[in-house]
């Protein structure tokens, strides 16, 4: 088995990569022999029948047809273009069939992160955590606008709408990272939508597990909110130096008045935090956009209380 990348395809990663490349390969070569022996032809006929000096223009009537070169033109086409139907059909089903013995992993975007659901109760931010040789089903939906989940190493593309599900699947057959795009376009920081798939063995893959559902207790607030800043994708919007983003910095925030777009203004404290977190609508910062997305679901208490830590180190670090 290949799964070494070329000079036009990524790595192939996963079990129908090889038959995608196999197709799009037959497709390139195909098209690439018609090319050059259109383009050989005209630059022969070109130069044998060229007007030359002393030439006699003859107004003589040429044949009118040849059967064997049309029925060429019809038959050659005909069988090569039902050879790619029926074989990228095949390809199709294979691709859009899932699995019964899928395991399925809920998958949300949003501006401007995905977010994932796994069936024993562990989430991860941006990264795709699977096993290797086991097929995956990704149940997806959009908060927001429209994303498209690409995954180039596993030939995976699907697009995410709002108020609807989208499925796909893949089974990675080797252990590695690989990249993971967002490919529509879905607002000002859609070039910062990129996420990796962490493909671990089955070992790796379980004791990830364990440790995603226990958590993070008994690791210092303070430091489990800076990990959790970069791991839910907060820094998408917030920075922690200062400057304004998409979002309000979180520099200095806390212990400080805040100034809403409805007029009103309250004491930033660790109530306002939570429900910005929690409800990010309930109070919009004057000069932004209500664009954040609800965390509900997708923080413990435990993690929410780290990010709230965080945010007041911040708050001190600036008085």
């Amino acid at each position: 088995m290949d799964t070494t990348a070329t000079f036009w395809l990524p790595v192939p990663a996963s079990t129908v990569a090889q038959d995608i490349d196999a197709l799009w390969s037959f497709v390139f070569w195909i098209s690439t022999f018609f090319f050059l022996l259109i383009l050989g032809m005209m630059i022969v006929f070109a130069i044998r029948y060229r007007r030359r000096a002393g030439d006699v223009e003859r107004l003589d009537k040429g044949p009118s047809h040849n059967n064997p070169l049309e029925a060429a033109w019809i038959i050659i086409p005909t069988l090569i273009v039902l050879v790619i139907f029926v074989w990228g059909f095949r390809g199709y089903m294979k691709m859009t069939v899932v699995p019964a013995n899928s395991m399925e992993v809920k998958v949300t975007g949003q501006k401007w992160f995905w977010s994932f659901a796994y069936p024993e109760g562990a989430s991860s931010v941006n990264d795709l955590v699977v096993p290797v040789d086991t097929p995956v089903k990704l149940l997806m939906s959009s908060q927001d606008v429209i994303h498209s989940f690409y995954v180039p190493a596993f030939r995976v593309k699907r697009d995410v709408l709002p108020n609807r599900y989208q499925v796909a699947w893949f089974e990675a057959n080797q252990v590695g990272e690989f990249d993971l795009f967002c490919t529509e376009y879905c607002g000002t920081s859609h070039s910062d939508m990129i996420g990796k798939v962490r493909v671990l063995s089955k070992a790796d893959y379980a004791s990830w597990l364990e440790e995603s559902t226990i958590g993070a207790e008994g690791m210092d607030p303070v430091e489990l909110g800076r990990k959790l800043y970069t791991a839910k994708a907060c820094m998408t919007c917030h920075s922690v130096d200062g400057n304004p983003g998409n979002g309000p910095t979180f520099k200095g925030v806390f212990g400080h008045q805040v100034e809403f777009a409805d007029g009103s203004s309250l004491m930033a404290d660790e109530n306002y935090i939570r429900e910005s977190i929690l409800s990010p609508r309930a109070k919009i910062v004057a000069g932004f956009q209500p664009i954040m997305p609800t965390y509900q679901g997708l923080l413990k208490d435990a993690e929410i209380d780290a990010l709230v830590a965080y945010i007041k180190s911040l708050g001190a670090e600036s008085e």
